[in-house]
């Protein structure tokens, strides 16, 4: 699985977010900025200004690709609910498709608060509810289910999303805006390089969870629904933002 691949799909997805929120919170302006969750550096290489980059993440291998990626950045292997970064550091802090997976979401925004200088920023660009996935027709409905089960065998928080923004007022964080992002895409102008990604993330995701052939029935009724214009997906995904 190209993750990096996945990555940058995501970032597409949010491109238009990400540059408005960016604008709002003075990118411009900002001295550092750290990206918590880098991964491969997909979203942190279209950090613009001239700022100092800071990219933190667990994954050791994510780290080395992030640096080919992005090599003005400084990164910083480690956790981030224990980050080992000193209190005031940031004037902007963000993820992007990340709290979904920590186990204490609460004690990750604590931190990035810790982190963030008085009257800087925090962002989430986007974090989906898996809970409230719509599928149709009827018959693909169990890809989100399975889908959804292989999440949580994961370490991930499905229903994460809905929750956000309550979070970050529970974190003392002053929300300036929040909702839900705009569909990563028109179901009827979906190009065939995302679907056929969205099926190497399903494939990885549920190679253990049903039979190959099972598996491959459902694709070609996805692929059928996708090209007569009759598929309907979608999950919800939220972001919020405010003020420290």
């Amino acid at each position: 699985m190209d993750w990096h691949a996945r990555y940058l799909q995501q970032a597409g997805w949010t491109k238009e977010l990400r540059s408005y929120l960016f604008q709002r919170a003075g990118v411009d302006e900002a001295k550092n900025i750290l990206e918590v969750g880098c991964g491969s550096g997909a979203v942190l290489k279209d950090v613009k200004g001239p700022a100092r980059l800071s990219g933190l993440d667990i994954d050791l291998a994510a780290l080395q690709e992030c640096a080919v990626n992005v090599p003005k950045a400084i990164l910083t292997r480690g956790d981030v609910q224990h980050m080992p970064f000193s209190n005031q550091n940031f004037d902007l802090v963000f993820c992007h498709y990340f709290l979904i997976w920590i186990k204490k979401p609460d004690r990750a925004i604590l931190e990035m608060k810790r982190v963030t200088v008085h009257g800087g920023y925090i962002l989430a660009f986007a974090e989906p509810d898996y809970s409230k996935r719509e599928d149709g027709p009827c018959e693909l409905q169990k890809l989100g289910r399975l889908q959804t089960e292989a999440l949580i065998e994961q370490g991930a928080n499905p229903s994460f999303g809905a929750k956000l923004t309550r979070l970050f007022a529970d974190c003392g964080i002053d929300v300036l805006e929040a909702g839900m992002i705009a569909k990563p895409d028109d179901n009827s102008k979906r190009s065939t390089q995302d679907w056929m990604m969205e099926w190497k993330v399903l494939e990885n995701d549920l190679e253990d969870r049903i039979p190959a052939e099972k598996l491959q029935e459902l694709k070609k009724l996805d692929e059928t629904a996708w090209q007569n214009g009759y598929r309907m997906l979608n999950i919800p995904t939220y972001f919020a933002w405010g003020r420290v």
